[in-house]
C-alpha cells in the first residue's frame, strides 16, 4: 500500500464546522486513531492525511481538515488550508452539524464542490443522536442526499465506503496514460535521459507510471538513454510504433526519430492525463508569438533544490529567452505556492504534475481560465518553441 505515490492515489477529504466528527469518522473509516478526537472545538488545526486501501477503490488517501467556522487570525490560516484542500480533492464528505436553519456555510461549501466539479457525499455525523426530523430539515435544504453516519457506533460506514466506491468508479478522470496511442502487441521505446536531475538509483515519477500502463497494456516495451537511440533504433526490425521521450531532448530524438513512428513526451502525455490538452496547446500558440517584455510563470508540482540542469528554473528559461528575448520576466514557484491573483502574467508554463492529482491541475487550469490568463505544459511548451510541436501526438 505504501508503494503507491499520493499522486496517484484517489483523494477524499472530510470538510465540516468544528467539532462535527470528522476526526472521529477519519478514524472510523481507517480502523485506527489516525485524528485526535476532542469535545474541545478546533483540535484539528492543520490537515491530517492518512494513505487507506478502501473496497472498490484501492489505493486512496484521506484528509481530516480543520473545521470552517474556525475563528481568529489562526482560525483564518487553518480555514485558508481547508480551502486549498478542497481545490484538489476527488471526493468530498461534508459533515452537517448544528442547526439547519443557520446552514449558509453548509450550503457555500456544497455549492463550492459542485462548482468545481467535485462530487459531494453530505454526511449526518453522530446519526445516533440526531432526530429523523432534523435529517428531514438537512435533505430539504440541500436538496440531496444525507447519509446517517456514526463513528461510534459504525452505523452507515458500510453503506458510506459502497456510495464512494460508486462515485469512484464512474469518475470519468481515470484514464490509461498512453489511451489509444498504442495497444496490446504494439513496441514503445522509452527514451530517457539520465543526467543530474535525474534520482540516483530510480526513475521519475512519469517514466515509472508509463512504464507500468505499457506493461498492463502488454505493449513491448524498450528503454534506452539518448545516446543509445540510434543503437536501439538499429537492433529493432521495424520502426516501433510510438516513441516516448522527456521534453528537453525533444529536438534530439526527433532528429532520429522514423517518419512512421509516432512520437510523444512523458510531460505531453501528462499534460492530457492530468489537465486540459487543449487548453495547454492553445497556451502554446500564444507563447511562441509573447513580446520579448512579457512576464511568463512557470508552475512546479515538486519543491526541490534546484540542479545546474533543472528544467524548470535553468533550461526552460534559457529556451524562451533564446527564443523570444532577453527582456522576459520569469517567476519560478514549486508545490502548492500558486498565486491566486495571475493578472501580473501574460501566461502560465505548468509542469508535467506528476504530484499532482488530475483535479488539482484542473482547479489551477480553471484559475487561469477565470482570469483569461493562458496556460500550457513544459511538454506542449517545449515543443512550440523549438517548432516539433506538430510533429508530436497526445
Amino acid at each position: 500500500m505504501s508503494e503507491t505515490a499520493r499522486s496517484n492515489r484517489y483523494h477524499i477529504a472530510i470538510f465540516g464546522r468544528r467539532n462535527a466528527g470528522k476526526s472521529s469518522l477519519v478514524n472510523a473509516i481507517a480502523g485506527q486513531d489516525v485524528s485526535i478526537v476532542s469535545d474541545v472545538p478546533g483540535t484539528t488545526t492543520d490537515v491530517v492525511w492518512k494513505n487507506i486501501e478502501l473496497p472498490g477503490i484501492g489505493a486512496a488517501v484521506i484528509g481530516d481538515t480543520a473545521g470552517y467556522d474556525d475563528e481568529g487570525t489562526l482560525g483564518a490560516m487553518r480555514i485558508e488550508r481547508t480551502q486549498r484542500v478542497a481545490q484538489r480533492v476527488d471526493l468530498a464528505l461534508l459533515m452537517l452539524g448544528g442547526n439547519p436553519h443557520d446552514a449558509a456555510l453548509e450550503k457555500g461549501w456544497k455549492e463550492q464542490f459542485e462548482k468545481a466539479d467535485i462530487p459531494v457525499i453530505c454526511l449526518m455525523g453522530r446519526s445516533d443522536e440526531t432526530s429523523p426530523s432534523v435529517v428531514d430539515e438537512w435533505r430539504e435544504l440541500l436538496q440531496c442526499d444525507i447519509y446517517n453516519v456514526s463513528s461510534k457506533t459504525k452505523e452507515g460506514i458500510d453503506q458510506l465506503l459502497a456510495v464512494m466506491a460508486a462515485i469512484y468508479k464512474r469518475d470519468d478522470n481515470l484514464d490509461d496514460i498512453t489511451h489509444s496511442l498504442v495497444g496490446q502487441g504494439d513496441t514503445v521505446l522509452l527514451v530517457m535521459p539520465q543526467d543530474k536531475q535525474s534520482p540516483k538509483g530510480r526513475l521519475i515519477q512519469p517514466q515509472v507510471q508509463t512504464l507500468r500502463n505499457l506493461l498492463d497494456k502488454h505493449c513491448l516495451a524498450l528503454c534506452c538513454a539518448p545516446e543509445e537511440l540510434p543503437q536501439m533504433l538499429s537492433l529493432l526490425s521495424a520502426p516501433p510504433s510510438l516513441i516516448i521521450t522527456d521534453s528537453q531532448v525533444f529536438a534530439q530524438v526527433k532528429a532520429l526519430t522514423p517518419p512512421e513512428t509516432k512520437l510523444t513526451s512523458f510531460s505531453v502525455l501528462m499534460a492530457r492525463h492530468k489537465g486540459d490538452i487543449e487548453a495547454f496547446r492553445a497556451g502554446a500558440e500564444v507563447l511562441v508569438n509573447l513580446p520579448s517584455t512579457a512576464r511568463i510563470l512557470i508552475a512546479e508540482a515538486c519543491t526541490h533544490i534546484p540542479q545546474n540542469e533543472d528544467i524548470g528554473r535553468v533550461k526552460l528559461p534559457m529556451l524562451l529567452r533564446k527564443r523570444l528575448g532577453e527582456g522576459l520576466t520569469i517567476d519560478v514557484v514549486g508545490g502548492n505556492d500558486f498565486p491566486d491573483d495571475l493578472s501580473a502574467y501574460d501566461i502560465i508554463i505548468h509542469c508535467g504534475a506528476c504530484m499532482f492529482t488530475r483535479r488539482h491541475v484542473m482547479s489551477r487550469v480553471r484559475r487561469a481560465k477565470g482570469q483569461h490568463i493562458p496556460i500550457t505544459n513544459y511538454g506542449i511548451a517545449i515543443a512550440a518553441l523549438t517548432g516539433i510541436l506538430d510533429r508530436v501526438v497526445y
